[in-house]
């Protein structure tokens, strides 16, 4: 019988067939925000679906069907890997069940987007490009700008997801910001993310990501 990460994946691979995504390497990582806002999505399960559901992106985008995670607040954490081997109770025992994690504080996102930029263009120096699903649910601080600006350079996407019901002012100027040599970052408000199908969310979140490629291939950012 199909598990449902299988099902998920079999979903995204009609998205990236759609898309022309196919026969791709990608390497794909998740940024949870875990501010105060976000408590009743931690503990009614909705986060750990989410993991589920990008984990299949990553089964079909990546070599080693990993998923890099990080978390944040006005703290950040990079986390263990998630695999198809154990993603199944990874939110309770990586993050809630964590005590050196800092949990439930207010929201500060450049130092983690730093570390994330560090892991990969530093620690795993790669022209292999990377798709960055960022997960938040409002406040975010306007100097993630500048990071995104003077990432654009590197081969990461930094696609976020806006899920509740904030405004996401910062987050809706991405796709007009100046001043960068191409368009690295991608911006979707999806209001209740546990009731929009993986099919929805598929075509959502791979939309904007094929563009970049093109330009950042055209540009020598990225291999592919």
């Amino acid at each position: 019988m199909l598990t449902s990460i299988d099902l998920r994946k079999k979903i995204v691979q009609i998205t990236l067939e759609k898309k022309k995504l196919t026969n791709f390497t990608a390497r794909v990582g998740l940024v949870l925000d875990i501010s105060g806002s976000m408590q009743t999505l931690y503990k009614n399960g909705t986060v750990q679906e989410v993991v589920e559901r990008i984990l299949a992106v990553a089964c079909r985008f990546d070599d080693n069907a990993t998923l890099d995670v990080w978390i944040y607040d006005n703290e950040f954490s990079r986390l263990p890997s998630a695999t198809e081997a154990d993603f199944e109770h990874y939110v309770q025992k990586h993050i809630m069940n964590n005590k050196m994690i800092h949990k439930f504080g207010r929201n500060n996102e450049p130092p983690v987007m730093q570390d994330v930029i560090r892991k990969y263009t530093v620690e795993e120096d790669s022209s292999i490009p990377v798709f960055m699903v960022f997960i938040n649910d409002g406040g975010v601080v306007k100097p993630i700008k500048k990071v995104i600006t003077e990432s654009a350079v590197q081969p990461i996407f930094w696609q976020f997801i806006g899920i509740g019901d904030s405004d996401f002012d910062v987050l809706k100027q991405l796709d007009t910001m100046e001043g960068r040599i191409v368009d690295n970052a991608n911006f979707i408000h999806i209001e209740d993310i546990a009731s929009i199908s993986d099919e929805t969310l598929y075509n959502l979140l791979l939309n904007e990501f094929p563009l970049w490629l093109k330009e950042a291939a055209a540009k020598r950012i990225i291999r592919i």
